[in-house]
């Protein structure tokens, strides 16, 4: 049943491609897929190393968000005066396990840059800091907080695949991303409500003026802000704002455990802000969106309607009505949903999703709440079409909930055995004499995560048997035949060998299984 979802997801995504030419400064022409293909793809197809930003038809653009439609696109590396003007710095997030390093890349600017970090990393190893991850070469430096920072190159760029594919999703579906600030007075926490209901769960710090002012656990109030920067129309709505910004809780000790609850993280975390009329529309568009994205992984779910806890804030009147439009939405949406009674957050009704991991517990990521209850204490307002002042209704949800959270849960339910698109290893080459080993280089150049074994002190069974213990997808096996033939010999980690393929055939297939997202071993 699952491999029949996988396929019927694959065909999907094959029937609406839209095929897309991109031109190149300096005159080449790449072809890609409207939605898929991103300039940092580009850049490792065509071998440009070192780029760290890019620019659309003349516009700056991220690295790993996806291409739209035809255009001309520049390549930026910290050669030029622009790209180390332009170039992002973007840290990590904060873990205490090499599984998410591993997910992250890292894309130098030249090779002399490349060494001298790896200098640097390596003084910072004998000062005793903390050695994270094995094929990247990340620290995380005790002295400040565990795993609260570490050494980044001059111009790299991070990217990870599953905060890649989660924000062109966003994208895809209306939502713009905007980043809001970590620290706030405790007026804003006040105004809010959050500081009665939630102040204990909180950082805290105390300047020399005795203001005290509080670590973001959560965005709502920020966006509020934004919203009530200016009038709004009933034309802007309904307006749908993404933040992936770093959040504090301060959890008890006793609640922390691995990545799945930790006090730093991330989420993807986003309101809308629409009228009463179109309430009805988001929720399930909101519910759809789950269900997409979970279907790429795999998981099965089911909803939770959780209602009004004690103590609240509002009427119950409000309440009541919330819960009836959640109630009605999940009936449209016509996944099993089940009563939560009283399991609400303070400011209003929600719907929990819950999936089942590979074991069977289950988690709660996905999360959908409605909130009349900040739009009245920030008194927000839009004109309507009679041109008088209305309300809006909030709306607070994620799809993945705490990014560290899902990667351990992605992590146990494929067991260590990453797809293809998700995965840190990729691809294993392993050169067996003659000129095969400057042949293999060519697949390290490819856009893929690859690793080279040239060890010569162990036995080709040695090696293919440690690729498959460190799971890559996917060990070619190249010697003299394949170099002189322009093939590759093909075997997958659980042990099945494809045989001998011509290279480009199986660049080709890699290139579809990871662009549609499969969750699929064989191509």
């Amino acid at each position: 049943m699952l491999k029949l979802l996988q396929s019927t997801v694959t065909s999907q995504v094959e029937a609406t491609e839209t095929r897309l030419s991109i031109q190149l400064a300096d005159g080449r022409t790449v072809k890609g897929t409207a939605g898929v293909t991103t300039p940092l793809f580009v850049a490792q197809s065509v071998r440009v190393k070192g780029a760290l930003v890019s620019k659309v038809n003349g516009e700056l653009w991220e690295l790993g968000r996806p291409l739209e439609a035809d255009c001309e696109l520049r390549l930026l590396g910290f050669d030029t005066d622009e790209g180390r003007r332009l170039s992002p710095v973007t840290l990590p997030n904060q873990t205490e396990s090499s599984g998410l390093m591993r997910l992250l890349g890292v894309a130098f600017p030249g090779e002399k840059d490349k060494e001298e970090w790896e200098r640097e990393q390596e003084e910072a190893r004998r000062r005793d800091h903390r050695r994270i991850g094995t094929d990247q070469e990340l620290f995380f430096f005790n002295d400040v907080s565990p795993g609260s920072c570490f050494f980044l190159p001059k111009g790299a760029y991070i990217y990870n695949t599953l905060t890649d594919f989660i924000k062109s999703e966003y994208r895809r579906r209306g939502f713009n991303e905007v980043v809001t600030p970590t620290l706030y007075s405790t007026a804003l926490w006040e105004r809010s409500g959050h500081w009665e209901h939630y102040s204990e769960n909180m950082f805290t710090v105390t300047s020399e003026g005795s203001q005290t002012y509080a670590l973001k656990p959560m965005n709502c109030p920020a966006h509020c802000l934004m919203f009530e920067q200016r009038v709004r129309s009933w034309r802007e709505l309904p307006l749908r704002w993404a933040d992936f910004g770093a959040l504090h809780r301060n959890e008890l000790s006793g609640a922390l455990g691995g990545l799945t609850r930790v006090r730093k993280f991330c989420q993807d975390d986003a309101h809308i802000f629409c009228t009463p009329d179109q309430l009805q529309d988001e929720i399930v568009a909101c519910l759809d969106f789950v269900r997409s994205v979970y279907q790429v992984f795999g998981f099965s779910f089911h909803c939770l309607l959780s209602t009004r806890p004690a103590p609240f804030l509002g009427e119950p009147e409000d309440w009541d009505n919330a819960e009836q439009q959640l109630e009605k939405s999940l009936q449209h949406f016509g996944e099993r949903w089940e009563l939560n009674p009283g399991d609400g957050a303070f400011y209003g009704p929600k719907v929990d999703i819950q999936i089942k991991d590979a074991i069977g517990r289950q988690h709660q990521c996905a999360t959908i709440q409605l909130d009349f209850q900040l739009p009245i204490r920030f008194d927000l307002q839009y004109i309507g079409q009679d041109g008088q002042p209305h309300r809006p209704v909030m709306i607070h949800r994620a799809v993945l909930g705490s990014l560290e959270r899902m990667i351990a849960i992605l992590a146990e339910n494929f067991g260590g055995k990453w797809p293809l698109w998700l995965s840190p290893a990729q691809v294993m080459v392993i050169p067996v004499g003659g000129n095969s080993e400057s042949y293999s280089k060519q697949f390290c150049e490819a856009g893929f995560m690859v690793d080279l074994n040239d060890d010569q002190g162990a036995t080709l069974n040695k090696k293919i048997r440690s690729a498959q213990l460190a799971q890559y997808n996917y060990i070619f096996v190249v010697g003299d035949k394949e170099s002189e033939s322009g093939t590759v010999n093909v075997r997958c980690r659980g042990g099945k060998q494809l045989g001998r393929r011509p290279t480009e055939e199986v660049l080709t297939s890699l290139t579809r299984l990871r662009d549609t997202r499969s969750n699929l071993d064989e191509f």
